[in-house]
């Protein structure tokens, strides 16, 4: 049986996995037709409707300002996939050119880079945000940059484990031997070969990073508004939370279950990926 089909079947037979992996698609799906399924402009206001419960006409309800929180949600879930998948991306840019690095060249280069990544593991990540954040003015932009790269020493540290071992297979000992250079070998014969574990835990950091944005901007401190997001949608309801639990219940259930989904998708992952079991399942 062909590899691709090993790891298919694999990731098939584990029922929680493709469930997150419908979830993660159908989050997809509403983020990009977002300005088709939405009903409402998200930041109109109807002083006739404020912190009206879930009707026909509003299905979530509306807020404190009369918005449909519905149609909120619905663009609330670009903001969250977006920070998610582009603070994901930052951390693994940063996470494999470290972890490359260090792996790779070994010696006094990797212990360097590999304190460097020790030091930037005892800083509290959430805080560090936070007065990064106090510093300059909140948007995506600075959510997204500053999530990422908070968030690449882990990676770094896998890749490294990857690239150790690696570097002393035949095929890699043979680019050497024709005379291929380091970038060459690092880029075209080991991190090819290294991609797997990164894949799987680049969907745990995405739900991470749903999560870490959520915080932050219902602390205020992260999107502003009238830019919808679960975790400013989430404000709104602490704050009227005795006679708006729709404004709670919403968007806590969409955190709950984006985060989930993003997880159960990379237990699938990380199962399928495996080499252990792709042995198993030839024999």
């Amino acid at each position: 049986m062909r590899l691709t089909g090993i790891i298919v079947r694999r990731f098939a037979k584990n029922k929680l996995s493709l469930i997150g992996a419908c979830l993660v698609l159908l989050l997809l799906f509403v983020a990009l037709l977002a300005p088709i399924i939405s009903p409402f402009n998200p930041t109109a206001i109807d002083v006739h409707n404020i912190l009206s419960p879930p009707t026909k006409e509003h299905i979530f309800g509306t807020d404190e300002l009369g918005r449909d929180v519905f149609s909120r949600m619905i663009w609330g879930s670009r903001i969250s996939l977006q920070v998610g998948f582009v603070a994901v991306g930052i951390a693994i840019c940063i996470g494999i050119i470290v972890g490359a690095i260090a792996g790779y060249y070994g010696g006094w280069v990797d212990a360097l880079l590999m304190r460097f990544v020790d030091i930037m593991l005892t800083i509290p990540t959430l805080f560090l945000i936070l007065a990064v954040i106090a510093m300059v003015e909140p948007s995506i932009f600075v959510i997204m940059l500053i999530i990422g790269i908070t968030s690449w020493m882990g990676i770094a540290r896998l890749v490294r484990a990857e690239f150790l071992t690696l570097k002393e297979r035949d095929f890699v000992l043979s680019a050497k031997s024709f005379g291929a250079s380091d970038k060459r070998i690092i880029f075209r014969h080991i991190l090819p070969n290294a991609l797997a574990p990164v894949f799987v835990t680049a969907t745990f950091r995405i739900a991470g990073a749903i999560l870490l944005e959520s915080s932050l901007s219902f602390l205020g401190m992260g999107v502003q508004p009238p830019t919808p997001s679960w975790g400013n949608i989430l404000t709104a309801g602490k704050d009227n939370i005795e006679v708006a639990w729709w404004l709670s219940a919403y968007p806590g259930i969409a955190i709950l279950i984006a985060a989930l989904s993003y997880n159960l998708l990379g237990e699938g992952l990380r199962d399928a990926l495996d080499p252990r079991l792709w042995e198993a399942e030839r024999h």
